[in-house]
Protein backbone atom coordinates (compact mmCIF):
# COMPACT_ATOMS: atom_id res chain seq x y z
CA UNK A 1 0.00 0.00 0.00
CA UNK A 2 2.83 2.39 -0.95
CA UNK A 3 4.38 2.37 2.51
CA UNK A 4 1.20 3.50 4.29
CA UNK A 5 0.03 0.25 5.79
CA UNK A 6 -2.35 0.59 8.73
CA UNK A 7 -5.93 0.67 9.91
CA UNK A 8 -8.58 2.85 11.59
CA UNK A 9 -9.65 2.07 15.14
CA UNK A 10 -11.88 4.05 17.55
CA UNK A 11 -11.55 7.19 15.49
CA UNK A 12 -7.76 6.94 15.17
CA UNK A 13 -5.82 6.38 11.99
CA UNK A 14 -2.83 4.13 12.70
CA UNK A 15 -0.46 4.12 9.73
CA UNK A 16 3.15 3.37 8.90
CA UNK A 17 4.77 5.86 6.56
CA UNK A 18 7.87 5.18 4.51
CA UNK A 19 10.77 7.30 5.74
CA UNK A 20 14.47 7.60 5.20
CA UNK A 21 16.48 5.11 7.21
CA UNK A 22 18.15 8.04 8.97
CA UNK A 23 14.84 9.58 10.10
CA UNK A 24 12.94 6.52 11.24
CA UNK A 25 13.10 4.74 14.58
CA UNK A 26 15.66 2.09 15.38
CA UNK A 27 13.07 -0.66 15.61
CA UNK A 28 11.48 -0.05 12.18
CA UNK A 29 14.14 0.97 9.70
CA UNK A 30 12.61 2.87 6.81
CA UNK A 31 9.15 3.31 8.40
CA UNK A 32 7.54 5.52 11.01
CA UNK A 33 4.25 4.85 12.80
CA UNK A 34 1.90 7.78 13.31
CA UNK A 35 -1.41 7.79 15.18
CA UNK A 36 -3.72 10.61 14.08
CA UNK A 37 -7.44 11.40 14.01
CA UNK A 38 -8.97 9.49 11.10
CA UNK A 39 -10.58 11.33 8.20
CA UNK A 40 -13.92 9.73 9.04
CA UNK A 41 -13.73 10.97 12.64
CA UNK A 42 -12.90 14.49 11.48
CA UNK A 43 -15.77 14.42 9.00
CA UNK A 44 -18.26 13.26 11.65
CA UNK A 45 -17.10 15.98 14.04
CA UNK A 46 -17.34 18.66 11.36
CA UNK A 47 -20.85 17.54 10.45
CA UNK A 48 -21.93 17.82 14.09
CA UNK A 49 -20.53 21.35 14.29
CA UNK A 50 -22.26 22.28 11.05
CA UNK A 51 -25.56 20.91 12.34
CA UNK A 52 -25.33 23.12 15.42
CA UNK A 53 -24.46 26.18 13.33
CA UNK A 54 -27.43 25.62 11.02
CA UNK A 55 -29.80 25.20 13.97
CA UNK A 56 -28.61 28.56 15.38
CA UNK A 57 -29.14 30.71 12.30
CA UNK A 58 -31.36 33.14 14.18
CA UNK A 59 -30.01 32.51 17.68
CA UNK A 60 -27.74 34.94 19.55
CA UNK A 61 -24.03 34.54 19.05
CA UNK A 62 -23.56 33.70 22.74
CA UNK A 63 -25.91 30.71 22.45
CA UNK A 64 -24.02 29.41 19.43
CA UNK A 65 -20.67 29.68 21.21
CA UNK A 66 -22.00 27.97 24.34
CA UNK A 67 -23.20 25.02 22.25
CA UNK A 68 -20.00 24.69 20.22
CA UNK A 69 -17.44 25.01 23.01
CA UNK A 70 -18.23 21.72 24.83
CA UNK A 71 -18.16 19.81 21.55
CA UNK A 72 -14.80 21.27 20.53
CA UNK A 73 -13.31 20.79 23.99
CA UNK A 74 -14.42 17.16 24.28
CA UNK A 75 -13.38 16.10 20.79
CA UNK A 76 -9.97 17.76 21.09
CA UNK A 77 -9.33 16.21 24.50
CA UNK A 78 -10.04 12.72 23.14
CA UNK A 79 -7.32 13.05 20.49
CA UNK A 80 -4.89 15.16 22.56
CA UNK A 81 -2.45 12.30 23.25
CA UNK A 82 -1.61 11.66 19.58
CA UNK A 83 -0.32 13.53 16.52
CA UNK A 84 -3.33 15.83 16.16
CA UNK A 85 -1.97 19.34 15.60
CA UNK A 86 -2.44 19.24 11.82
CA UNK A 87 -5.98 17.91 12.22
CA UNK A 88 -6.77 20.63 14.78
CA UNK A 89 -5.55 23.37 12.44
CA UNK A 90 -7.57 22.00 9.52
CA UNK A 91 -10.75 21.78 11.60
CA UNK A 92 -10.32 25.33 12.88
CA UNK A 93 -9.98 26.60 9.31
CA UNK A 94 -13.08 24.72 8.13
CA UNK A 95 -15.03 25.89 11.17
CA UNK A 96 -14.07 29.49 10.42
CA UNK A 97 -15.44 29.12 6.90
CA UNK A 98 -18.75 27.86 8.25
CA UNK A 99 -18.96 30.68 10.79
CA UNK A 100 -18.24 33.23 8.09
CA UNK A 101 -21.09 31.79 6.04
CA UNK A 102 -23.28 31.94 9.17
CA UNK A 103 -22.51 35.65 9.60
CA UNK A 104 -23.10 36.35 5.90
CA UNK A 105 -26.49 34.62 6.06
CA UNK A 106 -27.51 36.85 8.95
CA UNK A 107 -26.32 40.09 7.32
CA UNK A 108 -26.31 39.63 3.52
CA UNK A 109 -26.38 43.38 2.87
CA UNK A 110 -23.42 44.24 5.11
CA UNK A 111 -19.79 44.30 4.06
CA UNK A 112 -17.29 41.67 5.08
CA UNK A 113 -15.42 44.23 7.17
CA UNK A 114 -18.57 45.06 9.11
CA UNK A 115 -19.33 41.39 9.78
CA UNK A 116 -15.76 40.77 10.92
CA UNK A 117 -15.99 43.68 13.33
CA UNK A 118 -19.38 42.51 14.58
CA UNK A 119 -18.62 38.84 15.29
CA UNK A 120 -14.82 38.69 15.60
CA UNK A 121 -12.34 40.65 17.72
CA UNK A 122 -10.39 42.01 14.79
CA UNK A 123 -10.96 45.71 15.44
CA UNK A 124 -10.56 45.24 19.21
CA UNK A 125 -7.05 43.90 18.77
CA UNK A 126 -7.99 40.32 19.64
CA UNK A 127 -7.44 38.85 16.18
CA UNK A 128 -9.76 36.44 14.40
CA UNK A 129 -11.43 35.20 17.55
CA UNK A 130 -15.14 34.47 17.26
CA UNK A 131 -16.53 36.16 20.37
CA UNK A 132 -19.65 37.83 21.73
CA UNK A 133 -19.81 40.53 24.36
CA UNK A 134 -21.63 39.45 27.52
CA UNK A 135 -21.09 41.67 30.50
CA UNK A 136 -17.54 42.90 30.99
CA UNK A 137 -15.70 39.96 29.39
CA UNK A 138 -16.44 38.55 25.92
CA UNK A 139 -17.52 34.93 25.48
CA UNK A 140 -14.94 33.38 23.15
CA UNK A 141 -15.25 30.40 20.89
CA UNK A 142 -12.72 27.75 21.80
CA UNK A 143 -10.45 26.52 19.01
CA UNK A 144 -9.13 23.01 18.55
CA UNK A 145 -5.48 24.09 18.64
CA UNK A 146 -5.95 25.50 22.15
CA UNK A 147 -5.90 21.93 23.44
CA UNK A 148 -2.25 21.01 24.17
CA UNK A 149 -0.82 17.75 22.90
CA UNK A 150 0.22 15.72 25.94
CA UNK A 151 1.97 12.44 25.22
CA UNK A 152 1.14 9.40 27.29
CA UNK A 153 3.86 8.72 29.85
CA UNK A 154 4.41 5.15 30.94
CA UNK A 155 4.15 4.29 34.61
CA UNK A 156 7.55 3.81 36.17
CA UNK A 157 8.37 0.17 36.66
CA UNK A 158 8.82 0.47 40.42
CA UNK A 159 5.54 2.32 41.00
CA UNK A 160 2.28 0.90 42.34
CA UNK A 161 -1.04 2.62 43.12
CA UNK A 162 -0.78 1.10 46.58
CA UNK A 163 2.71 2.34 47.46
CA UNK A 164 1.35 5.46 49.20
CA UNK A 165 3.31 7.92 47.04
CA UNK A 166 0.58 10.55 46.72
CA UNK A 167 2.97 13.00 45.06
CA UNK A 168 3.62 10.75 42.04
CA UNK A 169 0.08 9.43 41.58
CA UNK A 170 -1.59 12.76 42.32
CA UNK A 171 0.57 14.42 39.66
CA UNK A 172 -0.14 11.67 37.16
CA UNK A 173 -3.85 11.08 37.69
CA UNK A 174 -5.12 14.26 39.36
CA UNK A 175 -6.63 12.28 42.23
CA UNK A 176 -5.52 10.21 45.19
CA UNK A 177 -7.31 8.77 48.24
CA UNK A 178 -5.03 10.69 50.62
CA UNK A 179 -5.52 14.05 48.85
CA UNK A 180 -8.44 16.42 48.61
CA UNK A 181 -9.88 17.04 45.16
CA UNK A 182 -8.58 20.60 45.03
CA UNK A 183 -4.99 19.70 45.96
CA UNK A 184 -4.95 16.73 43.59
CA UNK A 185 -6.11 18.85 40.65
CA UNK A 186 -3.59 21.59 41.43
CA UNK A 187 -0.87 18.99 41.73
CA UNK A 188 -1.64 17.65 38.26
CA UNK A 189 -1.99 21.12 36.73
CA UNK A 190 1.41 22.19 38.10
CA UNK A 191 2.99 18.87 37.04
CA UNK A 192 4.02 18.14 40.61
CA UNK A 193 6.11 21.31 41.03
CA UNK A 194 5.88 24.20 43.47
CA UNK A 195 4.99 27.39 41.60
CA UNK A 196 7.24 29.46 43.89
CA UNK A 197 10.55 27.57 44.03
CA UNK A 198 10.00 25.28 41.03
CA UNK A 199 11.05 22.14 42.91
CA UNK A 200 9.08 18.91 42.77
CA UNK A 201 6.86 17.93 45.66
CA UNK A 202 7.80 14.86 47.69
CA UNK A 203 5.56 12.55 49.65
CA UNK A 204 6.85 13.91 52.98
CA UNK A 205 6.37 17.60 52.06
CA UNK A 206 3.75 19.84 53.65
CA UNK A 207 1.57 21.65 51.10
CA UNK A 208 -0.45 24.85 51.18
CA UNK A 209 -3.04 26.22 48.75
CA UNK A 210 -2.15 29.84 48.01
CA UNK A 211 -4.57 32.53 46.76
CA UNK A 212 -2.71 34.56 44.16
CA UNK A 213 -4.64 37.81 44.64
CA UNK A 214 -4.63 37.47 48.42
CA UNK A 215 -8.42 37.19 48.60
CA UNK A 216 -9.37 34.01 50.40
CA UNK A 217 -12.97 34.32 49.22
CA UNK A 218 -11.91 33.94 45.56
CA UNK A 219 -11.70 30.19 44.96
CA UNK A 220 -11.47 30.34 41.17
CA UNK A 221 -8.99 27.84 39.77
CA UNK A 222 -6.87 30.51 38.11
CA UNK A 223 -6.48 32.19 41.51
CA UNK A 224 -5.20 29.06 43.28
CA UNK A 225 -1.71 27.60 43.27
CA UNK A 226 0.03 24.92 45.30
CA UNK A 227 3.15 25.74 47.32
CA UNK A 228 5.43 24.15 49.83
CA UNK A 229 4.52 25.23 53.33
CA UNK A 230 7.80 27.10 53.79
CA UNK A 231 7.39 28.74 50.35
CA UNK A 232 3.89 29.79 51.36
CA UNK A 233 5.30 31.40 54.51
CA UNK A 234 7.89 33.27 52.47
CA UNK A 235 5.29 34.58 50.05
CA UNK A 236 3.07 35.92 52.83
CA UNK A 237 5.88 37.34 54.94
CA UNK A 238 7.70 38.83 51.96
CA UNK A 239 10.95 37.37 53.24
CA UNK A 240 13.36 36.30 50.52
CA UNK A 241 16.93 35.33 51.08
CA UNK A 242 18.59 38.20 49.25
CA UNK A 243 21.74 37.86 51.40
CA UNK A 244 23.03 34.32 51.02
CA UNK A 245 25.61 32.89 53.36
CA UNK A 246 29.16 33.39 52.15
CA UNK A 247 32.44 32.03 53.47
CA UNK A 248 35.10 34.29 54.92
CA UNK A 249 38.45 33.44 53.28
CA UNK A 250 41.26 32.23 55.50
CA UNK A 251 44.19 34.67 55.49
CA UNK A 252 46.86 31.96 55.50
CA UNK A 253 45.48 29.25 53.27
CA UNK A 254 43.07 31.24 51.09
CA UNK A 255 40.33 28.70 51.80
CA UNK A 256 36.83 29.45 53.15
CA UNK A 257 36.30 27.43 56.30
CA UNK A 258 34.28 30.06 58.19
CA UNK A 259 30.69 30.86 57.27
CA UNK A 260 29.71 34.48 57.56
CA UNK A 261 26.63 36.36 56.42
CA UNK A 262 26.87 39.47 54.30
CA UNK A 263 24.32 41.29 56.46
CA UNK A 264 26.00 43.82 58.72
CA UNK A 265 23.41 43.34 61.46
CA UNK A 266 24.46 39.71 61.92
CA UNK A 267 28.21 40.28 62.12
CA UNK A 268 29.78 39.42 65.44
CA UNK A 269 31.19 42.29 67.50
Amino acid sequence: MDGQVGFDFLGFSIRQYRMSKYKSGRSMKGYKTLIQPSKAAMQRHLQRLQKVIRSHKAAPQVALIQHLNPMIRGWSAYFSAQCSKAAYSKLDYLLYQKLRAWAQHRHPNKSGQWRASRYWLVNQGGGWVFAAQQGENPVRLRTHVQTPIVRHVKVQGSRSPFDGDWSYWGTRRGKHPELSTRIAKLLKRQQGKCSHCGLCFKSDDLLEVHHVDGKHQNHQWDNLTLLHQHCHDQVHSGMHDKHPMVEEPDEAKGSRPVLQTSRTGDRPA
